[in-house]
């Protein structure tokens, strides 16, 4: 007996705040604890490919640390690296040796990547890509990691959402920092 080739899922796993911002007013992201009980080296193992908006991928898609804090974080990094990356621009076209650029066709391009073999694929941002894949019904699981910070001002999680989204909460976590983690998938998919 053959085991069925599971499908690929795009994930999103994002950290917010209590106030539901992905990013201080300035773009700090200084309140997101990086808590090991969260096991985010497990998630990096499920997943094989980062996609990522233009932005996003400048400011982090070949991030290293000058140094590192500890070998976890060391090992972390060299993880994300490894990673293959799509990036969706409208303005950059083409590959470099470190990414391949999808410029439109969101849909079509993500059902093929879809049914590659491979593992599951990590929606990192921003959030104008996050907005547009849950418009089109592309993301599978939303993965929010709550931390208990309330900012006031920054960048929504959620905005310009065309239309309702009906999720099922799958699993919740509790750490001992404080941090959530809820765990839903769309009902639709």
């Amino acid at each position: 007996m053959t085991n069925p080739i599971k499908p690929r899922r795009i994930l999103l796993d994002l950290a917010v705040t209590l106030d539901g911002f992905i990013e201080g007013e300035n773009g700090e992201i200084d309140w997101c604890i990086m808590d090991p009980e969260m096991e985010f080296m497990n998630f990096l193992n499920g997943i094989d490919s980062i996609l990522y908006g233009r932005k996003s991928y400048e400011l982090w898609g070949q991030f290293t640390p000058e140094s590192f804090e500890n070998e976890l974080d060391k090992e972390m990094w060299e993880v994300i690296n490894s990673k293959e990356k799509y990036v969706f621009s409208r303005s950059q076209k083409g590959t470099d040796c470190n990414a391949i650029f999808i410029n439109d066709q969101i849909t079509e391009e993500m059902q093929k990547l879809k049914a590659k073999p491979g593992k599951d694929m990590w929606l990192y941002g921003g959030a104008s890509l996050i907005t547009t894949f849950i418009n089109l019904g592309l993301v599978d699981e939303y993965r929010l990691s709550i931390h208990p910070v309330i900012l006031g001002k920054g960048k929504p999680l959620f905005i310009d959402i065309h239309e309702r989204v009906n999720l099922k909460l799958v699993n919740t976590k509790t750490y001992s920092s404080g941090v959530v983690q809820l765990i839903y998938h769309s009902k639709d998919n």
